[in-house]
């Protein structure tokens, strides 16, 4: 995010002397602009000018020579005869290994009690035999380069001019050197693409505290105005395949400056305000494109005008066409990448809007130079920029709208800089090709800022916030709004809105609680969910969210087969975890991680359920991406909802078998494959959906005490015990337990018919116990099924309270012992009882054999 240092910008708005970072923040956030930090500065301590009085060269036993200096430092010399390492005269003693300096210069000296950049602090220290009272300086000890050949001179002892520009000896040398200084960075949101320059947070700063701002981003602002173009053809427009019908350039300017001195260096003033903004200075056609980019916010590009052949071709790319772009990678190009050719269009010279390409790079001998300064489509750079994965300064200006009239104005800036620095000429020929077209003007009722934000400003207030913004506003009712070329995302009533409201202040915006409109409130399926979480958790589990993002290792640790339809699953094209690529179709596959990170942290009786969606993506069909510019056609969205996977709701859960600990008195709580079946069954009866219980065989459970559970014919989940190497894979308990459930199927198979409450009644209940020999294969649940279809609406509870094996019964069978309750609108006889007992056991006799036992 941009870095803005407080001395460029009161280049360009009134600020108040001693402005801190801190205060301009708190000025910035009051017109949206947020702080994302501020840089205090990498130096403490004294960092002053020194001048060398004696240089002592002396050779080490390492073959390596030393200097012995005498440094004075003004008001921090040691008086003659003092310090650490007396001297006849007032300096202080200093070791220095570099070379490029001499008795009499002036140079960088940081003293004891200094902190340099990465945490370097400065002390006296015994080295080579001497006391070395602190450290003369290079570039890279200070931050400000890579150069570490020798120390910064600032002046040679016979330069009287440069002496003169420097600071006394012993005073503070950090303001002249740029370092200390405070700067702000800033959060930039999209829409306010404008302010990625100092010109827009200038204007910004003068909205918030409504200090006098100077545009230089104008014509009428520059020193000597713009040149006419000359007329010559330098620049083609050739976009044959524009994206969404959008030219990707609809502005080109050129302008040439000949016999630059290319040892010129930039200014230091400008190094500076470079530096302090992130940027490294380079040489001075680069420094002056970037400076101007960073001031007025107009990406622009220097080419060596001796290595092109003119006229520049803005084309696209053709297939497997490559580039060399500057950062030395070759690129192969995408036919949606917007080119700056040459050749008539057969040399690629840079992907537009994002870099240039190396063979026309600015050496250490270019003279002549052409500047680039243009207008990119958003779309057609941000694309490329993104299919490359090379953002760049230019691409994040350029994605986020740059103004259509900035051009030939940041190009003249450009020209004036190369001409004033590097003794260059100006040329005549002057290109602007310009085919942009002013943004439609917006229909604007003023009294939409009071329904909008509460706020009454009066029509005159809108329109001179509007045109301190920048907008040109005519007519009455409505008001014609039109917005200004640096602001392409005023494009709606709404937006003009946000703006009036954000110079108003935010803060004058009322707090009111809007009243709540009447509505239906929850439907019947968020209904249903919150009374089976409830459910759950008054049973005693704990509700727990896990990601939906899964390994197929999942499905190999629950043992599931190869060709289970779980095992089909949709794969992420850019997940958050490589390892993790998968959308789980089952809760179980997140969820029993989950109870296993919750077992191997110690917790207590775990048990943990999920309610969320699984990914079921058979039959889905892959479709095109839908265009943005038009409405897409019903077979379009048709389409797309065909490549839609199927999302079921579901309810999960996974237990340890002890869920509480035994306590003095008491013994342990354990849970095992019949409190799990019990889970689904109460979820099921909140709902007032019957349900039937079989025996069934699934991964991961146990595969002699699984339970499929039915309602209405239809399957809608599973429980029971985990299989023993499931446990072990997932490191759980053994005889652990879990269930899972689709509560959309639960939903279909109950309906949306209300709950009816059976009256309580008043007469007593009449009790008969059963035993039933069945076959070793028929299940208790099919048993029960029977007794409850015969025992009819008199029959009010079945419990199963006895399972018997043994000598007594012929081989491969068993006696269910049943204890039933009845009870009717009066006191039941024994006759009635009897009768639906002998009901309830013909009934089973001829369903699945069952005699009654003697």
């Amino acid at each position: 995010m941009p870095l803005i240092p407080i001395d460029w910008l009161s280049a360009h708005v009134e600020t108040p002397d001693g402005l801190t970072a801190d205060q301009l923040a708190a000025d910035l956030v009051k017109v949206g602009l947020e702080e994302e930090e501020i840089h205090r500065g990498d130096i403490t301590g004294p960092l002053v000018v020194g001048r060398v009085l004696t240089v002592s060269k002396e050779e080490q036993k390492n073959g390596k020579t030393i200097n012995y200096c005498r440094v004075d430092v003004g008001q921090h010399n040691d008086a003659p005869g003092q310090g650490k390492e007396p001297s006849d005269l007032p300096s202080r003693g200093i070791i220095c290994g570099a070379h490029n300096f001499a008795e009499g210069d002036y140079v960088v000296v940081s003293l004891p009690g200094a902190v340099l950049p990465g945490g370097f602090a400065i002390a006296s220290r015994k080295t080579y035999g001497h006391i070395s009272d602190g450290m003369i300086c290079s570039s890279l000890e200070l931050g400000l380069g890579s150069d570490h050949d020798g120390i910064i001179v600032l002046a040679r002892g016979a330069d009287a001019d440069a002496i003169a520009e420097l600071p006394a000896v012993g005073e503070d040398i950090m303001p002249y050197l740029g370092l200390g200084r405070e700067t702000l960075e800033i959060n930039v949101t999209p829409d306010r693409g404008y302010c990625f320059s100092m010109r827009g947070v200038a204007r910004e700063y003068s909205h918030s505290t409504g200090a006098s701002f100077t545009d230089p981003g104008l014509p009428e602002n520059l020193p000597a105005g713009l040149p006419e173009p000359s007329g010559e053809t330098t620049v083609v427009i050739d976009d044959r395949a524009p994206i969404n019908d959008r030219v990707g350039c609809d502005r080109f300017v050129t302008r040439i400056v000949r016999n630059i001195d290319p040892t010129a260096a930039s200014p230091k003033w400008m190094r500076d305000r470079l530096t302090e903004a992130g940027m490294r200075p380079i040489s001075l056609a680069v420094d002056v494109t970037n400076y101007v980019m960073l001031d007025l916010g107009q990406p622009l590009h220097a080419y060596d005008l001796d290595k092109m052949s003119l006229p520049i071709v803005v084309r696209r790319a053709q297939e497997g066409e490559k580039l060399t772009t500057l950062d030395d990678v070759e690129r192969t190009l995408d036919p949606e990448d917007l080119l700056i050719t040459d050749s008539d269009g057969e040399r690629i010279l840079g992907l537009a809007g994002v870099m240039g390409g190396e063979s026309t790079e600015i050496s250490e001998t270019t003279e002549n130079v052409l500047i680039e300064a243009a207008h990119f489509d958003q779309t057609s750079v941000a694309r490329t920029s993104r299919r490359h994965k090379l953002p760049s300064e230019a691409s994040k200006r350029f994605e986020r709208g740059v103004d259509t009239q900035l051009a030939p104005v940041a190009a003249q800036r450009v020209v004036d800089l190369l001409v004033e620095y590097g003794g260059g000429t100006a040329s005549g020929m002057v290109t602007d090709v310009d085919n942009t077209v002013p943004f439609p003007t917006i229909a604007f009722d003023p009294a939409e800022v009071t329904r909008l934000t509460g706020l009454t400003p009066s029509t005159e207030d809108v329109i001179d916030i509007l045109g301190q913004i920048g907008c040109d506003v005519s007519g009455s009712f409505p008001l014609e709004v039109a917005p200004p070329s640096w602001r392409p995302d005023l494009v709606g009533p709404a937006h003009l809105v946000e703006e009036i409201a954000r110079l108003i202040g935010y803060d004058e915006i009322e707090t009111l609680l809007p009243p709540a409109p009447a509505g239906r409130g929850l439907t019947d399926a968020q209904r249903r969910r919150r009374d089976m979480m409830r459910t759950l958790v008054e049973m005693g589990w704990t509700e727990v969210l896990s990601y939906p993002f899964v390994s197929s290792g999942a499905h190999d640790a629950q043992g599931i087969p190869e060709d289970d339809d779980r095992r089909t699953a949709l794969r992420l094209k850019n997940p958050l975890q490589d390892d993790v690529p998968l959308m789980r179709t089952s809760i179980l596959d997140s969820l029993l991680q989950t109870a296993a990170l919750n077992v191997a942290r110690q917790n207590q009786g775990t048990a943990v359920v999920e309610a969320g969606l699984v990914t079921i993506p058979d039959g889905i069909v892959p479709a095109l991406s839908l265009p943005v510019a038009t409405k897409p056609t019903d077979d379009q969205l048709a389409a797309l909802n065909a490549a839609i996977p199927r999302q079921p709701h579901h309810v999960a859960g996974v237990a340890a078998p002890r869920v509480l600990a035994p306590r003095a008195g008491l013994d342990a709580v354990v849970w095992d494959w019949r409190d799990a079946i019990e889970a689904v069954r109460s979820i099921a009866r909140i709902l007032g959906l019957p349900v039937t219980v079989h025996a069934t065989d699934r991964a991961p459970f146990h595969p002699g005490r699984c339970a499929r559970i039915e309602a209405n014919g239809v399957t809608i989940g599973f429980a029971g015990e985990l299989a023993p190497t499931v446990c072990t894979a997932f490191e759980l308990p053994s005889r652990s337990i879990a269930f899972e459930v689709d509560t959309d199927a639960m939903g279909t198979a109950r309906g949306h018919d209300p709950i009816s409450v059976a009256p309580v009644s008043t007469h007593p209940a009449a009790k008969e116990d059963i035993a039933l020999v069945v076959a070793d294969d028929v299940t208790s649940a099919e048993v029960e099924a029977i007794i409850w279809e015969a025992g009819g609406e008199l029959l009010e509870d079945v419990t199963l309270f006895d399972v018997y094996t043994g000598s007594q019964l012929e081989p491969g069978t068993k006696s269910l012992a049943y204890a039933l309750q009845f009870r009717g609108d009066h006191t039941l006889t024994a006759e009635e009882t009897a009768a639906i007992r002998t009901a309830i056991v013909d009934r089973a006799g001829d369903a699945v054999g069952a005699a009654l036992r003697a």
